[in-house]
Order: structure tokens, then sequence, then C-alpha cells
């Protein structure tokens, strides 16, 4: 794995390296010259070559978010990493390197042309995010364990294979076993897989074949299943009712409540305690499935809201285009007039008429600007209101329900006063029937001390269903406000502050263009 230049002190991708890199596959002679004197933006570079450079660390690639290819082999590099930017990439060619690990391709969702060849890794890993990846080469590694071919069974598009040089290939059944493994393969260390060794290697591997496909079909189940519940929990957040459609928020106030866990062994009351969590969980699953519905009425409304405003914008846009249009056409009239006359007076006469309806332009641009900011000022403030008064009712809603919480906690909390007095004379008289756990007698000990934990209970109860009230109710007023915010900061005035410069530099143009053109004679 020894490099000539190991002896060499190694490079860094610094910008001297990249801009040279760059002009060294960029045009040559004079029309290189000219790119270099205008300079090169790294953003339009696709294609850059960084092989035999005697790079130790990958760096600084950042700005090169339009790469589609790239080429890093014949360097030292012992790390993948650097390369989370540059989510264009098609095709990598890293071999000739000293890397012992894969990893940091997570970004590269686009990869289809993957080379590690002559390389030390010992292990396939880590390339799940490459759904399309179509050539992979990692010949002349330590790839040692057949295993690894079971991890490439995921890329339904890998086309091309280059496994040799490594310790598996040196396996009699490497070949059949990859075959077998990889259906969709059809190149196998550079050679066409014929119909005879797809036959042979199918036959011999056909039951070992059937039991990974039934595993498969097992762990794609599971992994939906847990997509489909990871999806809900998220709809479950966004409506801001997570864990309200079950036992959770009951469950939660007796979590943290010590004298109610203790209290709850106390003779008679399971049943009433089964009553109160089956009331509970009513309320708590009303509330989440209004939350539900109440949620996708939102999302129509912003969908709706956003839809308009696009309208707005495009129609605007397509008027504001057809006046510029109608302005270029009686300026190239006016050019090829100016063009043809040696008549300076007239010439004179056509570049201050050209002047004023340049300035009528930016008139009637600004004019169409100012009437889309006040249609859209309005539209705002009609989804401003609209959302306003959904949130109030949800808002409401939720009270409502959290009330109805509280109350059913202080019914039980007075049924708990009341058993645990009868208890209490019952044990005072030494009439209990049944025996009393440790934690639950040392209770028992007074009316007092019983009053009080009965009351610590109640308390904490009531605190966590108040907090889960507040909870809800701050997060949809944070998205409401957070929404509008961005609506009127970040999109409208960013809109139209952008729009204002786009027309003052149009007419700043048109103005130069004939200031700056010379007339026959003029």
């Amino acid at each position: 794995m020894s490099r000539l230049y190991d002896t060499v002190e190694p490079a860094v991708i610094d910008d001297d390296v990249l801009m040279k890199a760059v002009e060294e596959q960029g045009p040559k002679e004079e029309a290189g010259k000219i790119a270099k004197e205008e300079g090169i933006d790294f953003l339009d570079v696709t294609t850059l070559r960084l092989d035999f450079k005697n790079i130790l660390k990958i760096d600084n690639l950042w700005s090169f978010t339009h790469l589609v290819k790239l080429q890093l082999d014949n360097n030292i590099i012992e790390k993948i990493e650097g390369l989370e930017t540059l989510t264009r990439l098609v095709w990598l060619d890293l071999s000739f390197n000293n890397i012992e690990v894969i990893e940091g391709l997570q970004t590269l969702t686009n990869l289809e042309d993957l080379t590690l060849y002559n390389n030390r890794i010992q292990k396939i890993e880590n390339m799940d995010a490459l759904t399309k990846l179509h050539v992979f080469s990692i010949g002349n590694n330590n790839v040692k364990e057949l295993d690894n071919v079971s991890y490439l069974r995921r890329f339904t598009k890998l086309q091309t294979l280059n496994l040799s040089g490594n310790p598996i290939s040196d396996q009699a059944d490497c070949k059949l076993y990859v075959i077998a493994h990889l259906p969709y393969l059809e190149y196998l260390n550079y050679r066409l897989i014929d119909d005879t060794s797809k036959q042979a290697a199918f036959t011999k591997y056909d039951i070992a074949i059937q039991e990974m496909q039934h595993d498969e079909k097992i762990a794609t189940k599971k992994a939906e299943e847990a997509a489909k519940l990871k999806a809900e929990e998220e709809l479950n957040r966004l409506a801001f009712v997570e864990h309200l459609n079950g036992p959770q928020l009951f469950e939660s106030m007796y979590s943290e409540d010590v004298e109610g866990q203790k209290l709850n062994k106390m003779p008679g009351l399971p049943e009433m305690l089964q009553i109160y969590r089956d009331r509970f969980m009513v309320i708590c699953v009303q509330l989440f499935e209004y939350a539900l519905d109440k949620h996708g009425e939102r999302n129509v409304e912003v969908d709706m809201f956003f839809e308009c405003i696009n309208e707005a914008k495009t129609e605007n846009r397509t008027i504001g285009i057809a006046k510029i249009d109608e302005f270029m056409e009686y300026k190239n009239e006016l050019w090829n007039l100016l063009n043809t006359t040696t008549d300076s007076k007239l010439q004179e006469e056509k570049v201050n008429e050209y002047n004023e309806r340049a300035s009528e332009l930016w008139d009637v641009l600004m004019g169409i600007e100012m009437q889309l900011v006040d249609q859209l000022e309005e539209s705002i403030k009609d989804f401003e209101r609209n959302l306003s008064d959904m949130v109030a009712a949800f808002i409401e809603y939720v009270q409502g329900q959290f009330t109805q919480c509280r109350d059913l906690e202080t019914q039980h909390h007075e049924k708990l006063l009341e058993l645990s007095i009868m208890n209490l004379e019952k044990v005072v008289k030494n009439e209990m029937e049944e025996e009393m756990p440790e934690d639950l007698r040392d209770l028992f000990i007074d009316k007092d001390t019983l009053i009080n934990a009965v009351s610590a209970s109640h308390d904490v109860h009531l605190l966590k269903i108040d907090n889960r009230e507040d909870t809800i109710i701050t997060q949809v007023n944070s998205w409401m406000s957070n929404l509008l915010n961005k609506i009127h900061d970040e999109e409208e005035v960013e809109r139209n502050r952008s729009r204002v410069t786009e027309i003052c530099n149009l007419i700043d143009h048109l103005r130069e263009e004939v200031d700056t053109l010379d007339w026959p004679n003029y």
C-alpha cells in the first residue's frame, strides 16, 4: 500500500490547491486566461480532480455544492470526511488511499459510482443512504467475511461489483455466493455474469436464499411498522397531543406521586381507581381526536393561504414581465433608429424620450408591486384572523377538557379522602380485615398524617394536569406566532425588498445602456 511520495509532506486542501486544480481542468490558452481574470466560482464546478496530491485529510470542499464528479484517488487519505455538502455527487473515486472504515457518506444520496479500490477496509458498512448505487469497487482491501456480501442486497440498482484482491475472493464458493445473494448484479470483478453461473449459484444457495428472503420480509415489515409508528408520533406531536391517546397522562400523575402509590394499595381503592382511570382516559382520547381533526383543518387553511399567495405573485409577475417586454420592443425599435440616423437633434430627442419611458416603466413596475403588497397584506390579515380564531377555539376546547380532568381529580380526591378516613377508623378500632403493606400503614399513624398524604397526592396530580394544559397552549401559540412572523418578516418583507431592488437594478441598467453606447455622429 506504500506510495512513491509517502516521504513528501502531506498536502492540505486549501483555496490555493482547489483553485489550481480547477484551473488545471478548466479552459486553456486564451479562454483559460479570461476565466482566470474574471474569477472562478466554485459553485460552477461540476468535476474536480484532486488525485496524486499527497492529501491526508478531506477538507474545505463545502463550496462545491454543484459537484457531480470527484477524484481523490492516489493520496494518503485515512478517513472519509468533509463530503457532507456534496449532495449532488454522482461519481466518487477514493481508490489508492489508506482508508480503514467506510463512513461519512450518509448525505451522498445521489451517488451512483463509488470506488474504494486499494485501501485497508475490512467491512462493508455505513452505506445505507446510497440507494442509487450502480457501480461499487472495493477490490484490493481486507474484506474477509462473506457476510459483507449480504449487506449489499439492499442496493437493488447495483449492477457492477469488484471484490477482487480481497481475502474473500480466495474462498472457493465466493463467486457463486455473490451471484446468488446479489440477483441484480450483472458484472462481477468487471466480468459479465453468464447464465450458467447464475443457474449454478441459485441452485446451490436456493434454501439459504429462501430463508434470507423470509427474514428480510419480517425485517421489512418491522421497519414499516416502526416507520408508521414514527410518522404517527410525529403527527401527534405536530397536533400538540402526543401521548394523550392512552393512559400516559394518567400514569404520569402517579409516577412521581410517592404518597399516591402508597394510597393505591388501600383496601377498597382499586375499583374506585379503575373507574377514575377509565373516565380520565375518555377525556384524553376526546381531546386527542379533536386535536388531530383541528390539526388537519389548520393545515388546509395554511395550504390554501400559500396557494392564494403564490397565485397572486405569479399573476403580478406576469403583468410586470409583459410591461418589461413591451418596453424591450420599444427599445429595440429605438436602437435600430439610432443606429441608422446621423441627425444629432433627433438622437438627443429619442434618448430623452427613452429615459422618460424608462422612468415611466419604473413607475409602472413599482405601482404593480405596491398593488401586490396591498393585496398580500389584506390576504395576510384575513389569514391571521382566521388562524387566530381557529387557535382560540382550539385552546378553549383544550381548557374545557382539562377542566373536566381537574374535576374528575377533585371528585376522586374527595372519595379517596372519605375512604381513607373510614379505613383509619377501622385501624383505630382494630377492625381492619385486610393486612396493610408496611409503607401504607405508616400513613395511618394519625389523621393529620393521612390527610396530608391524600392532599399531597392531589396536589401532584393537579400540577401534572396544569402543566400538560400549559404545554399544549404554549406550543400552539408558539406555532402560530412563528408561522405569522415568518410570513411577515422572512417571506413578504424579504420578497418586497428583493423585488424593489430588482426593479431599481433593471431601470439603472436600461439607463446605463443608453449612456454608454456611441451612436453615429453623436
